[in-house]
């Protein structure tokens, strides 16, 4: 499911938009990896997932095998993102 983006978050820390998303629907829900930027322009990732009606859920993500080549496609049309999570890997 396509969500709108840029798109407003607010959290007990501080609000911003979401500038990108990648996400996959799979067999059992709709992992999704968010790049936050803030109201003082500072970044974050969120790693989170939807429901399969698109509803947020507020509990761990887990990605399993069946997931990971559609989050990497979705990945490839989110460059800050991408980024982002590289400086995880190298």
């Amino acid at each position: 499911m396509a969500r709108a983006v840029p798109r407003p978050f607010e959290l007990h820390w501080g609000a911003g938009e979401i500038v990108e998303e990648a996400s996959f629907s799979g067999e059992h829900h709709e992992p999704a990896l968010q790049l936050l930027e803030f109201e003082d322009k500072s970044v974050s990732v969120r790693m989170c997932w939807y429901d399969h009606r698109g509803r947020f859920q507020r509990s761990p993500l887990i990605v399993g095998d069946s997931e990971v080549e559609g989050l990497r496609a979705s990945l490839e049309k989110m460059p800050r993102l991408r980024a982002f999570l590289g400086r995880l890997v190298n």
